[in-house]
């Protein structure tokens, strides 16, 4: 919790970490309109956990706390190389970095394989000890991804 404010009334007001929007990078021009339609489509509960406000707003979705993040119009992680493995969840194919794939206590971050423009989740760990939650998570998000991007080569 974020230290109390003393509002000019008198009144004391906490303030929760949580309140803010959650900052994401701005999603490259050729990307924008894509990642507006995706913003805009993603649903308002992910699982459990209730919608954030991002920052910008086009940029992506939020949802929960610790935050889950998704980010639209990202490059591909450096570790990232063509012929890696790719995890295909309701026809949306997934690249899960190795270090991250078998240890579940660090935060994961994986990418769309194949669409453009290029999608980023971030799952904090907290979540991750729920296996079903993360599968899910990808299972609902799947058909907005399909909807608002395009496939531009299928997971092999």
């Amino acid at each position: 919790m974020r230290p109390i404010l003393t509002a000019a009334l008198g009144m004391t007001v906490p303030l929760l970490a949580a309140c803010g929007p959650v900052d994401l990078a701005a999603p490259p021009a050729t990307a924008a309109k894509a990642c507006a339609a995706l913003a805009d489509g993603v649903p308002t509960k992910l699982m459990t956990e209730t919608a954030r406000e991002v920052s910008p707003a086009d940029a992506g979705a939020a949802w929960g706390d610790p935050e889950i993040v998704l980010s639209c119009g990202v490059d591909m992680p450096e570790d990232f190389t063509p012929g890696a493995s790719c995890e295909e969840i309701s026809g949306v194919g997934w690249y899960v970095p190795t270090d991250q794939f078998a240890d579940s206590r660090l935060d994961l971050a994986i990418y769309t394989i194949g669409r453009s423009p290029v999608v980023r989740l971030e799952i904090p760990s907290d979540y991750r000890a729920d296996a079903a939650f993360v599968a899910d998570s990808l299972t609902t998000l799947a058909p907005v991804i399909k909807e608002h991007t395009k496939l531009e080569k299928p997971c092999i």
